[in-house]
């Protein structure tokens, strides 16, 4: 490679991190740095996950898990809205991804049962009996896994938003296309890749800013790790079996997950509840906050309640 294309490819990286950097410390991300208890989890495996508390220390717990390539702050629009003044939640960056460890093993990526060890290590961490998990498409992969081998005997709910239960094809999006080309070797076509997919999330467009900080924090996990995520979904079988209050929530204009991967799961699990949002992509919680939000309120209540 020429010397002034190296130089060019440098620069666009640095180019990134500055938006991104800049784009956190502006007004509207200023609270995200003051308003969370940072702790840290241990995995049985080894691996230091960055984990977050907000809101009300003797709520109800969420856990609240993101997607691929994101972190912790794809949720600021819920920890840092009156779902605060309610519940104790508990985001945290799952491995590889954010401030957690990116140790570059493959086997500690491409084996659900760690993550379920890692989701479970960060509910004793945060000293949970009894909480409602949300996840965001690959974090209700994780979500399953660990319902695969721990059950849903500390689960009081489960909501499900942009869900990916499958591998299936048809299953998935255009937007998805650019899940591949971000493990591109090429630098550019990484990078290019990480821009697409961070807008191919939303129908509905974030600021200038907000996309700024989520392609930095999407071009944060290393390209090997991205590759390594990519497992096998058996997760049937599970679903079939979930005994606890189950909320699917999903864009119908997802274009990453479509909307058949939410029916899809909407079958398998006994006495699903469906909130389906038109106009809404794959990241319909930062689309619709105000939707989002006081549906998973309604469903923490109601969860609560019926585990009493």
């Amino acid at each position: 490679m020429k010397g002034n294309q190296k130089g060019s490819i440098v620069f666009l990286f640095i180019f990134l991190l500055i938006g991104s950097l800049w784009a956190l410390n502006s007004a509207a991300f200023a609270q995200a740095t003051q308003n969370y208890k940072p702790f840290i989890v241990k995995t049985p495996d080894g691996v230091n996950i960055s984990a977050q508390e907000w809101g009300k220390p003797d709520g109800t717990p969420i856990i609240i898990i993101h997607g691929f390539m994101q972190s912790h702050l794809s949720w600021l629009k819920q920890v840092n809205s009156a779902l605060a003044k309610e519940f104790r939640m508990i985001t945290y960056d799952f491995r590889g991804h954010g401030d957690s460890d990116k140790i570059m093993d493959p086997a500690l990526y491409n084996n659900g049962e760690r993550f379920a060890d890692e989701l479970n290590a960060v509910l004793d961490a945060a000293g949970i009996k009894k909480t409602v998990i949300v996840g965001w498409s690959y974090g209700t992969r994780i979500t399953t896994d660990y319902l695969m081998k721990y059950g849903t005997g500390r689960i009081i709910g489960l909501n499900y938003a942009g869900c990916a239960q499958s591998n299936e094809g048809k299953l998935f999006g255009t937007g998805a296309v650019y899940i591949g080309k971000a493990q591109s070797a090429d630098l550019v076509t990484n990078l290019e890749a990480v821009r697409h997919f961070v807008r191919a999330c939303f129908a509905r467009q974030p600021s200038p800013e907000e996309i700024e900080m989520m392609i930095g924090f999407n071009a944060m996990v290393p390209t090997k790790i991205r590759t390594w995520l990519r497992r096998p979904a058996p997760y049937e079988n599970v679903l079939k079996s979930i005994n606890v209050p189950f909320l699917i929530s999903h864009g119908v204009e997802d274009d990453i997950c479509v909307l058949d991967m939410a029916k899809y799961v909407a079958s398998l699990v006994p006495n699903a509840k469906t909130s389906y949002y038109e106009g809404a992509g794959h990241g319909l919680f930062w689309e619709y906050p105000g939707r989002f939000n006081s549906e998973l309120a309604a469903f923490v209540r109601e969860a609560a309640a019926k585990s009493r």
